[in-house]
């Protein structure tokens, strides 16, 4: 081993450096999670905003940029994990939502835009034929596995080790303590012929097949599109209903990515963006389904919430979708996400290093690892050493990815800020690559 190979830093003391330069860089931030630790349980609210040695405290944001308490600017990547599509300061969204305050709020009616942006969502996803609102994409998964159960008459569903489809629905070979416990059924992702068997033994029991078009948060990992089709004719063989949650995937085709397939689910999960930046859930599909929830028909299902047609979120929601995420904006930033994540790949092989980005158009993740990511085992942890050194080094460089390596982009997020993120990457390949090198498969 040469002098030269000896005075570059373990993974170990890479990670202790660039923690010590958070603290060091951001003592508003670190009093602030020293304070909150008080009163919230691990200075949070929402477990995908931590990480060590403290998550930042974000004061503002204009566009595509954030800026933390401690003064420093950074292109925001994450779009708060793709809820975030239209930036920070998309001006129509705020004049339309200035309007509604002005109206009212908490009218404690029918309001003047649910409608509309009803009509818009039908038009967009076509296996929507009627749709409800809520007020996040995990309420939204959580009824549409009430409501197909309610339909079938059955009491099973069938999941993918690994899924998250909220909150309440997060299974895999330990499921997530506070998830809800229906009867399960747990397949393996992208597995053609082991789900097919699950389906075809337990027929008379399953409810619904719930899948992800690609799982999120498992590592932006896509659906190969002969499994999906092969879901769509297994549960309209033996009478399930096939459940696309495309809570996260609906802003990467003008169509959802059941669009992008040509795959027609009978119920639809939608969330994130639809909100135009506030909170929003939805459910909808056909009208043999969702006219279960009729309530002009007596023993109609009881789907209700205080906030469910809040008219900030549907005005917001209208105008984010119909004028700023026209299907032309919609293509062009999905093909720019296919641009860069098609650059991180070239960067890996140039530096012959253990990187590669895996998603589809505007969404993907950074994983560190060659093999082929078919399935959430193939996904190194979440919290890895890895992926910590190179959350912190990109902070550092003025780049806010997620801890977990996911990048979303935003429509403020022009050429140049791709630019800069592929400088960054590559500089980080530069000094820490014999890290990643060295990883195993």
């Amino acid at each position: 081993m040469t002098s030269t190979t000896r005075s570059l830093p373990t993974l170990d003391e890479a990670i202790a450096r660039a923690e010590r330069r958070i603290i060091d860089n951001n003592p508003e931030s670190r009093r602030r999670y020293r304070r909150a630790c008080t009163v919230l349980p691990g200075g949070h609210t929402r477990q995908t905003l931590f990480y060590r040695p403290f998550p930042l405290t974000i004061g503002r944001g204009s566009g595509a940029r954030l800026y933390d308490i401690d003064g420093h600017e950074y292109i925001d990547f994450v779009s708060d994990y793709a809820a975030g599509l239209f930036g920070h300061t998309p001006q129509p969204i705020h004049d339309a939502v200035k309007g509604a305050l002005q109206s009212g709020i908490s009218l404690g009616g029918l309001n003047t835009k649910e409608v509309e942006l009803a009509e818009l969502i039908a038009e967009r996803i076509p296996s929507i034929k009627q749709v409800r609102f809520c007020n996040s994409g995990s309420e939204a998964c959580l009824f549409a596995a009430q409501l197909a159960r309610h339909v079938t008459k059955r009491s099973s569903l069938v999941v993918f080790n690994g899924c998250y489809h909220g909150g309440f629905m997060a299974y895999g070979p330990v499921d997530a303590p506070l998830s809800v416990r229906f009867p399960l059924h747990k397949a393996t992702y992208n597995d053609i012929e082991g789900t097919r068997s699950i389906l075809r033994n337990n027929a008379h029991d399953v409810a619904a097949v719930f899948v992800e078009p690609m799982m999120g948060s498992a590592g932006c990992i896509p659906a190969r599109p002969e499994f999906l089709r092969m879901l769509r004719e297994e549960t309209s063989t033996h009478g399930s209903l096939l459940v696309f949650d495309e809570v996260l995937t609906s802003r990467l085709h003008p169509g959802g990515l059941q669009g992008l397939h040509g795959i027609r689910p009978d119920l639809t999960t939608l969330g994130k963006f639809w909100g135009g930046g506030f909170p929003f859930g939805a459910f909808g599909g056909s009208y043999a389904a969702m006219g279960c929830l009729d309530s002009r028909i007596p023993g109609a299902l009881l789907q209700s919430g205080t906030f469910n047609n809040n008219i900030v979120t549907m005005t917001a929601g209208l105008i984010g979708a119909r004028d700023l995420y026209t299907p032309d904006v919609c293509t062009q930033l999905n093909a720019m996400g296919d641009r860069l994540r098609h650059s991180l790949n070239e960067l890996g092989k140039a530096h012959r290093v253990d990187l590669q980005s895996t998603g589809v158009g505007a969404s993907q993740t950074i994983h560190w690892h060659r093999k082929p990511i078919l399935d959430p085992r193939d996904v190194e942890p979440p919290y890895a050493a890895t992926r910590r050194l190179f959350h912190l080094e990109m902070l550092s460089q003025g780049i806010y990815v997620a801890p977990r390596g996911a990048v979303n982009l935003s429509i403020p997020i022009s050429e140049q800020d791709v630019t800069g993120l592929l400088g960054a990457v590559d500089r980080y390949l530069c000094e820490f690559g014999h890290l990643a090198a060295s990883i195993p498969d």
